[in-house]
């Protein structure tokens, strides 16, 4: 809806694939995982990358310190930030587009040769007959917990059913969505989101699964934090990568998993074993009784689990243990 918008040819993640050359200033609108990662892969491809967030950080939906991460990855490979900076309306030039904005510093011009808009997505609704049959929806088909629409026999999963925009959850609901489907009538399925990973492929990659930490604030959710320093983590220090950290929440008090935040290399892969431990259960002190190949980033998991456990040692029975050895010893 910005003043302009119309009369400028820019881009989004739908029509990025008709980009024919590398543009040599790119301006992009957003801060959010879309954006960052397409400001960072741009910037590495030779363009010279403005990238501008109203807000005051970068993936606002992180937490601050994952945000901070980041915005440091991308001012290091050369992306310029515009944060707190409000896009006021586009016009066309000779030259190609200009931005006027507005920040504290107050108002400026910011010109580029394409603008690639990184502001969300919504479902693409029309075309399918949607209205004509009276399936409800809104800004997605409207499905219950067994994946059925308003009509019994239309079932809908992926972007257009919500409410997670990712390939895997996708895959997730064409499983509930099809046996519903055939064999509904004998037996039907919830679909089940309780454990939903996601990851933002930026370099250094974040990774989360379950509660981040200002999610569990604002959901006066209590909790206790870990962190392991992946800097510390040999592999990563032979790599040249050794950059990041893995954040894991817990019961106060338990081993139990609440959340997983982790930034770093391959953070991706390195999530999926806390995911498959939160579906079923597991505590992060079998995660540290588990054997992990050497050296392997997989590794930062163990130490993190093994952070948890100093923090939490039995002082009164290692004083008694001491005291044992104490008296071995003379």
């Amino acid at each position: 809806n910005l003043p302009g918008i119309n009369e400028v040819d820019y881009l989004t993640s739908d029509n990025l694939w008709q980009l024919r050359e590398l543009p040599k200033r790119l301006l992009i609108l957003g801060g959010g995982p879309i954006g960052c990662e397409m400001a960072q892969a741009f910037q590495r491809l030779g363009s010279e990358v403005h990238l501008v967030e109203m807000s005051e950080r970068l993936l606002t939906n992180e937490d601050p310190d994952t945000s901070t991460y980041v915005a440091r990855a991308l001012q290091d490979d050369g992306v310029t930030l515009h944060l707190g900076t409000q896009a006021k309306a586009f016009s066309q030039t000779e030259e190609g587009v200009e931005l006027s904005a507005e920040s504290e510093q107050g108002e400026q011009s910011l010109h580029a040769d394409r603008v690639l808009l990184a502001l969300g997505r919504q479902a693409n609704l029309e075309g399918f007959g949607l209205e004509e049959l009276g399936i409800e929806q809104s800004k997605t088909i409207q499905v219950d917990e067994f994946m059925q629409t308003s009509l019994p026999n239309i079932y809908a999963c992926g972007d257009v059913a919500g409410p997670y925009q990712f390939t895997h959850v996708a895959s997730h609901q064409a499983w509930y969505a099809t046996v519903n489907a055939l064999f509904g009538r004998f037996k039907r399925f919830r679909v089940d989101y309780s454990v939903i990973p996601w990851v933002t492929y930026t370099s250094p990659q974040v990774a989360n699964v379950g509660l981040t930490e200002q999610q569990a604030k604002a959901q006066q959710v209590d909790y206790e934090t870990t962190c392991y320093d992946i800097a510390e983590l040999d592999r990563a220090i032979a790599d040249g990568n050794a950059n990041g950290r893995v954040k894991v929440l817990t019961e106060p008090g338990k081993d139990t998993i609440l959340g997983v935040n982790i930034v770093g290399p391959q953070a991706g892969e390195l999530l999926a074993e806390f995911v498959l431990a939160m579906k079923q259960g597991i505590g992060l002190n079998k995660i540290l009784g588990t054997i992990h190949s050497y050296p392997t980033l997989a590794e930062a998991n163990k130490y993190a689990a093994g952070e948890w456990k100093r923090a939490h040692a039995p002082e009164k029975l290692l004083k008694w243990v001491e005291k044992l050895h104490r008296w071995l010893r003379s």
